[in-house]
């Protein structure tokens, strides 16, 4: 599955800016620019969390904007701002992320630090 969508204007959500988000199971594309096209990509498997936000304006023009959290250098935080079908978005890039890093074995795990390898330790 892939989604292909355009950074919107706030004002009735017309497409009228030079941004392109290509969203497919592996990468994420952002293209911006006019005479100067800029191409960042990010791979799913960077993807550590994903925020999805909408404003009342964006509401009113069924917009919306999806954060992601990445380990990506160039883009710590990556912005799809002002694009449709943000939520189903969101919920894909999600899920994607989740089985590349399960394809690649990078799957973090967080240790939150429950005392039970603290009880555990040396009698002495």
């Amino acid at each position: 599955m892939e989604y292909k969508e355009r950074k919107r204007w706030l004002f009735l959500g017309l497409p009228f800016t030079f941004t392109k988000y290509i969203i497919k199971e592996d990468v994420i594309t952002m293209d911006t620019g006019l005479l100067k096209t800029v191409e960042n990509d990010c791979y799913m498997y960077k993807v550590q969390d994903v925020q999805h936000s909408a404003t009342l304006l964006e509401k009113m023009f069924r917009l919306g904007t999806v954060t992601c959290f990445t380990g990506d250098t160039t883009h710590p935080q990556l912005y799809l701002v002002h694009i449709k079908h943000s939520r189903d978005i969101k919920d894909f890039i999600l899920e994607q992320s989740e089985k590349a890093r399960l394809k690649r074995r990078t799957v973090n795990m967080l240790d939150i630090g429950s005392g039970a390898m603290q009880d555990m330790g040396d009698p002495d």
